[in-house]
């Protein structure tokens, strides 16, 4: 058996799963996330937890298994906690500002740059120099910030861009460090 796969999901009690055929609708506090299951899985609900069953013994069948386990696991916890990354901008006279529901980046371009939330993802800023980016579907949460962070790559010898907050840049030496 796949050791993810076998294992239950527990359902908090702030969260309600609505199973129908291969359709699970899970609502909670922060929002609604429906996903729609493979037909090679089975899905039970009991007891507030949920257990994910595969009908073959293929190696494909069990990946698919500790898959749609962790998604499900996640979509859980989206709708009760809500997902969330941080992102730093680094560099001077670079900053960030609110700016209705997106944000204005000014990252030493001849412009600004905006960047609008999409729907479900919120877009927050903290000072002129953190941007929170949060939402119920933990995979859309992950794919705005790497947008975010690919309008301006980290430059490897100074260190100035966006990064992930807590995340370290190896810095490059510059020319005079070879002659030395």
């Amino acid at each position: 058996m796949s050791k993810i796969g076998q294992k239950s999901i527990p359902v908090p009690t702030s969260v309600q799963v609505e199973i129908t055929d291969r359709n699970i609708m899970v609502k909670g506090t922060k929002g609604t996330m429906s996903l729609e299951l493979p037909r090679t899985l089975k899905i039970t609900q009991n007891d507030g937890e949920l257990l994910i069953e595969r009908k073959a013994e293929s190696k494909k069948h069990k990946s698919v298994h500790g898959l749609w386990r962790s998604l499900i696991a996640n979509a859980v916890r989206g709708v009760d906690q809500s997902w969330s990354k941080r992102l730093e901008v680094i560099g001077t006279g670079f900053n960030v500002k609110q700016q209705g529901n997106g944000i204005a980046l000014k990252l030493g371009l001849s412009h600004l740059v905006n960047f609008a939330a999409p729907e479900g993802i919120q877009i927050a800023t903290e000072g002129n120099n953190l941007i929170i980016v949060s939402g119920v579907n933990k995979q859309k949460v992950g794919e705005i910030a790497q947008q975010i962070k690919s309008i301006k790559k980290t430059d490897a010898y100074k260190g100035k861009g966006i990064r992930y907050e807590g995340e370290h840049i190896k810095l490059k030496p510059g020319k005079k460090a070879k002659t030395a």
